[in-house]
């Protein structure tokens, strides 16, 4: 299946019908009067607060294009058509795993319906193998001058120096990340639009920036090569890069029986986009992450409680890990766990993060289950374990670490980024909670 690529701004601006609607659909291109937005591979979906009580209800086929508005203006698309475009041509609306909105849903479903009247549903249509070459061609070679271009904007950040860049302002960073979405580099822009403020936030920034141009100049490289990938590689890669995966064709791939149980789970919110990482592990001990997204306004799916057990089946996505899945129907509750199971050392789970980085170098993060460790309130806190080694924590609410582990040992379910742990889950007094 050919996945539509996200529109660049321009290309939104030249469905414009005029000036003035342009004009005005970029006045209203903002989070703050947008709620229930969404994306899949052909839909872009979202509610825009007017002036009046009800917020009107846009959609959009990026695929068609074909546009709808509950607003009664005549000129198509209208401005708030447009908005929603220009939101996520940005990123700044939800994608990939959100639910279709029922409006949206029907709205296609009418099309489809029309479509097949006159005898012009694409999808009873034979495939045209050579159209979707072209198509696949044309992104490829978008996103070829896209990391080209990405290349010499790297050599001259290490030319210039590190420290020459932390004096950039945020319309610099934001700048290179909108050419890399209009290259079809969603995933490299998240990163570089981060990295606008990391570079002011953290104290270690000079470390992390260097570790990220790293990471992106290997992205460069083995992007060249990706006819030379594996397919869990090329996974890998593309998982890297924000080539999203449409969910319809997960439903065919790999799935994964239960029961599960729920390891722990970490909310984001980076003004954009909000984002929920739940980690789940299997019967046979298979550990997966399902990621969940919403923008700002939105609702993200209900957390699952660390300790649950749950009957339900995933679908997993291509790649090598952390593997990401998704639930592929409803998940029941079949009771709480006492335990997360059986703890390592702080060595152990070094050496295994460093051999899961050497099967996938674009990893971020990488779940670990620590047995046995103690919490010390040094700076932002450590864990120590029985063996002497320590790591720091990060993002830990650490008076609530010390309040329920007493400074006793216990194990410690979280994830490990950047030599740092982010706690999630912990094992107290036979019961699994959350700090």
């Amino acid at each position: 299946m050919w996945i539509m690529g996200r529109w660049s701004e321009d290309r939104v601006a030249s469905a414009a019908p005029d000036q003035s609607s342009l004009a005005a659909a970029r006045k209203l291109a903002r989070p703050g009067p947008w709620s229930d937005t969404g994306s899949n591979d052909v839909l872009v979906w979202g509610k825009c607060q007017g002036s009046g009580k009800t917020p009107y209800q846009v959609s959009v086929d990026t695929a068609a294009p074909a546009y709808r508005c509950s607003c009664p203006s005549r000129k198509f698309p209208c401005k708030h058509a447009l908005a929603l475009l220009l939101l996520w041509s940005r990123g700044e609306a939800a994608d990939g795993g959100a639910e279709t909105a029922d409006f949206a849903r029907e709205w296609a479903a009418q099309r489809a319906g029309r479509a097949t009247a006159g005898g012009l549903r694409r999808s009873e249509q034979p495939a045209d193998p050579e159209a979707q070459a072209r198509r696949l061609a044309d992104r490829q070679a978008l996103m070829d001058a896209g990391i080209d271009d990405f290349s010499r904007w790297l050599t001259d950040l290490v030319r210039t120096g590190l420290a020459a860049a932390r004096t950039q302002p945020y319309t610099w960073w934001d700048g290179v990340a909108a050419r890399l979405v209009d290259a079809q580099l969603p995933g490299l822009a998240e990163q570089v639009r981060a990295m606008g403020s990391d570079v002011h936030a953290r104290t270690d920034w000079a470390d992390h920036l260097l570790l990220r141009a790293g990471r992106w100049w290997a992205v460069t490289k083995a992007w060249r090569m990706r006819d030379s990938l594996s397919a869990e590689e090329l996974a890998d890669l593309r998982a890297a890069i924000g080539w999203s995966i449409p969910t319809a064709d997960l439903q065919g791939g790999e799935s994964l029986p239960g029961p599960w149980l729920v390891l722990g789970a970490h909310r984001s919110d980076d003004g954009r986009l909000q984002q929920q990482r739940t980690w789940l592990r299997g019967p046979d001990g298979t550990v997966v992450v399902v990621l969940d997204f919403a923008a700002r306004n939105d609702a993200l799916a209900t957390p699952q409680l660390a300790g649950a057990v749950l009957d339900a089946t995933v679908a997993r996505y291509p790649g090598s890990g952390p593997p990401r899945a998704m639930f592929s129907g409803p998940a029941a509750l079949r009771g709480m766990a006492d335990t997360l199971g059986e703890g390592g050392s702080i060595a152990q789970a070094l050496d295994a993060e460093a051999a899961a980085v050497a099967r996938s170098p674009w990893r971020d993060r990488h779940p670990v289950l620590l047995g046995r460790v103690r919490v010390f309130p040094d700076g932002s806190g450590w864990l120590r374990d029985e063996a002497g080694d320590a790591l720091p924590l990060v993002d830990a609410p650490l008076d609530s670490l010390l309040a329920l582990t007493g400074g006793h040992p216990a194990d410690l379910f979280g994830e490990l980024e950047e030599g740092h742990v982010r706690p999630l889950s912990a094992v107290v007094g036979g019961a699994v909670v959350t700090p």
